[in-house]
């Protein structure tokens, strides 16, 4: 009897035991804070997949523990990482197609990048990511404004002869471009840069100019409303090897969890624009909204700047251009 029950356990553990090789565990590295809307998009995804109860874990390492933000996508492509929710401009280095993901005007609002995400546009850039070995679970954008000092920015016009801050190169060429001098700085430092007189104005994403209290500084915001000029992609990236090796429970699982994560990720990315916007009227700063005539003007300016060097330095980036100003 004695060895009857010894040999049940043995049985028992050798079970759990091939159970537990069996189980796929996958590593999932991104630069943000676990309050962030990005580990929100990306702790949804592991929390449905392990409700499928497929065998298939992922694990989550937040605020750069695992690899320094902009040195993610290479370990991704070489299949040394996983998965990554990363700004895919960060990656501009190695596709320089990917620039056009952080582009002044390509973007005027959410519903607009919701369309874009479903475009020629985006399958382009999607089969440049299949050559590194490279796909995307979950698409998004976030969305940003700008903030002056002493005066409201909505049209090029109110740029002349302001120091300002802006959110990437190809930004700081189009603001260059409508008269403005331009201060580099990252976004955590443009607080101080405001309160010392060194800044006028600044563009930044929505919930940086929450989170660093930039209503404290400035007499006017110009939210991302029915018009916006900054966006920018950051979507939740996979090897595509390893997606490959999954089985085809584990690979419908993961393709479930990332359709409700990407539905999060657009309402949460609406919602940041609209706190902004309540969070600085509160401050007692004033609120300006841009018009299509002020954003047509912007374009303007970014097709004799900004556009044109990415046309310049990029291999067939006016056929990429084009592809993406063709989605109304």
């Amino acid at each position: 009897m004695k060895h009857t029950i010894r040999t049940f356990v043995s049985a028992g553990a050798l079970f759990a035991a091939a159970t537990a090789v069996n189980a796929t565990e996958l590593r999932l590295s991104h630069q943000w804070s676990e309050g962030d809307v990005r580990h929100q998009v990306a702790k949804i995804v592991a929390d449905e997949v392990a409700a499928a109860d497929v065998d298939l874990e992922i694990k989550i390492f937040p605020t750069q523990s695992l690899f320094k933000a902009r040195e993610q996508y290479s370990p991704l492509s070489r299949g040394q990482l996983d998965m990554t929710v990363l700004p895919l401009s960060y990656a501009g280095g190695q596709q320089p197609v990917y620039n056009l993901t952080l582009m002044p005007g390509l973007v005027k609002n959410h519903d607009h990048a919701a369309r874009l995400n479903e475009s020629p546009f985006m399958e382009a850039v999607e089969e440049i990511m299949a050559e590194d070995d490279v796909m995307v679970l979950v698409h998004g954008y976030l969305a940003g404004g700008f903030a002056g000092k002493d005066t409201c920015i909505t049209s090029p016009d109110d740029m002349q002869g302001l120091q300002t801050r802006a959110a990437g190169k190809a930004f700081e060429q189009m603001l260059a471009g409508a008269g403005a001098s331009i201060a580099s700085m990252a976004s955590s430092e443009i607080y101080n840069a405001m309160q010392t007189g060194v800044l006028d104005a600044a563009n930044t994403s929505s919930s940086s100019f929450v989170s660093y209290r930039i209503y404290e500084q400035v007499g006017c915001y110009t939210p991302a409303g029915e018009y916006a000029l900054w966006f920018m992609y950051q979507p939740l990236l996979m090897n595509k090897r390893t997606f490959e090796d999954l089985s085809d429970e584990q690979q419908q699982a993961l393709l479930d969890a990332s359709a409700k994560a990407e539905a999060y990720y657009l309402e949460e990315a609406k919602k940041e624009d609209a706190e902004s916007r309540k969070v600085f009227e509160e401050a007692g700063v004033e609120i300006a909204d841009m018009t299509a005539e002020e954003f047509d003007a912007w374009r303007e300016i970014a097709q004799n700047t900004s556009y044109q060097a990415f046309v310049e330095e990029t291999p067939d980036g006016q056929k990429f251009l084009d592809l993406a100003l063709s989605v109304e």
